[in-house]
């Protein structure tokens, strides 16, 4: 048996804190959460409304299609496809662009995505590895195989 000693340790003798004191929570608090949801809501309805979006239906005419056709490739990843808050897609009319549309699959599959917004959150946000220009804009620019290895170093 162990010798008991009469020191006290000066953890005991300091008055505890909680642990949840010392450190802040890395969640966000319901009424965070549902300000950042709703704001991000808003904003994607924003940008379903912008003049560089079209529906299925004019995306078909455009490319002399059907809008089966053009729900079939959203499906596939071959088309970047935009969900709403109601029945059907949106999509970005500048991706039928040659310089554009000749790699959106492409990168899609480098990055191991498929889902519309993802997408588009890549093709439309400024990358260091381009220099500062969107995947977007460096494809319009000619520079697809930059694009595509920032692709799939993303996608790694």
């Amino acid at each position: 048996m162990k010798p008991q000693t009469t020191e006290t340790s000066t953890s005991s003798v300091l008055p505890r804190r909680s642990a949840r004191a010392a450190r802040p929570s890395p969640y966000l608090t319901p009424t965070e959460t549902n300000a950042l949801l709703h704001a991000s809501l808003d904003s994607r309805l924003r940008r379903l409304e912008q003049a560089d979006m079209m529906t299925t239906d004019e995306a078909a005419a455009l490319l002399g299609t059907s809008r089966v056709t053009i729900n079939a490739w959203i499906g596939k990843g071959r088309c970047i496809g935009l969900t709403q808050t109601k029945r059907g897609f949106k999509v970005p009319c500048w991706q039928f662009e040659p310089a554009v549309w000749a790699h959106v699959a492409l990168i899609g599959q480098a990055l191991g995505l498929s889902e519309g917004w993802a997408l588009l959150n890549f093709f439309e946000t400024p990358h260091g590895g381009l220099e500062g220009l969107t995947p977007r804009q460096a494809l319009e620019q000619g520079q697809a195989e930059r694009v595509l290895a920032v692709a799939r170093t993303e996608g790694a």
